[in-house]
């Protein structure tokens, strides 16, 4: 189980690795790192390009075990900050659909990314940390929760914009709505059995592995035939579920408490 939660880092790192390296090139905050309608930052290229190269910086340290549990604290609360200070503002106060279940879907996969961050940290042994990297740790329980109700929250997406979503599944598959609810169906017991914890450790493999096929089987083939202007778009997508994946297998394979200094 211990290689399990291993070959999750390295999924969750890879997957950050890549968003960073999407940012610097196409010189843009990826869609679910940041609201939309941001292009009235000052500095917008530089910017991208410099939080992109901390993007590459955090996955590769992350992913070689470089101050890998500080330096994963210290993403998340970033990604969770921006979750509260501007996707919150930005869905009440600027987007017109505030009240949509769905509008809300790009501030879950942060969130979700920023719990998967937790998870991670959570994974990987405490030495020598700095007073805020102790503090900051405090977090980490919190990882697998705000990971699991977005997982369910995914899962109600299914169901709502169940139709719509059926074009993703591939047309060789046949009932391509049903396996749509069948999956929705799946991510929220999944989800459930983490939060209350359920046979978690099952649950979460079940899980990643469920997820890593989707990227295998679904996402891949996306990338592959995707035209070059939605090309960056597909990338993101694809990586987000690699990453879920190995959130879901962090969680599957680490031991029953956290690693803590």
């Amino acid at each position: 189980m211990r290689k399990l939660s291993a070959v999750g880092r390295i999924f969750y790192s890879t997957s950050i690795t890549v968003m960073g390296l999407l940012t610097m090139y196409y010189h843009d905050l990826p869609y679910m790192l940041i609201p939309p309608k941001h292009s009235w930052i000052p500095g917008l290229v530089i910017l991208s390009c410099f939080f992109g190269a901390l993007l590459v910086l955090a996955g590769a340290c992350i992913v070689l075990k470089i101050k890998a549990r500080p330096i994963a604290l210290l993403l998340g609360t970033v990604l969770l900050l921006i979750f509260i200070f501007y996707f919150i503002p930005y869905q009440f106060i600027v987007s017109p659909d505030y009240m949509h279940f769905g509008d809300w879907e790009n501030a879950a996969k942060e969130l979700a990314l920023a719990g998967g961050a937790f998870v991670v940290a959570g994974s990987v042994p405490g030495k020598n940390d700095s007073p805020l990297i102790k503090y900051l740790s405090k977090l980490i329980p919190c990882g697998t929760i705000l990971f699991a109700l977005m997982i369910i929250s995914f899962g109600i997406d299914h169901f709502i914009y169940g139709k719509q979503a059926a074009d993703y599944v591939p047309s060789w598959i046949p009932y391509r709505v049903a396996w749509i609810y069948v999956t929705g169906t799946a991510l929220m017991a999944s989800g459930v059995a983490i939060i209350v914890k359920t046979r978690p450790a099952l649950a979460a493999s079940l899980l990643g592995a469920m997820i890593l096929a989707w990227f295998i089987i679904l996402h891949i083939p996306r990338i592959i035939i995707s035209p070059i202007a939605y090309m960056g778009s597909e990338i993101t997508s694809a990586f987000i579920a690699l990453a879920y994946s190995g959130i879901a297998f962090v969680i599957a394979g680490r031991r029953t408490t956290d690693h803590r200094p």
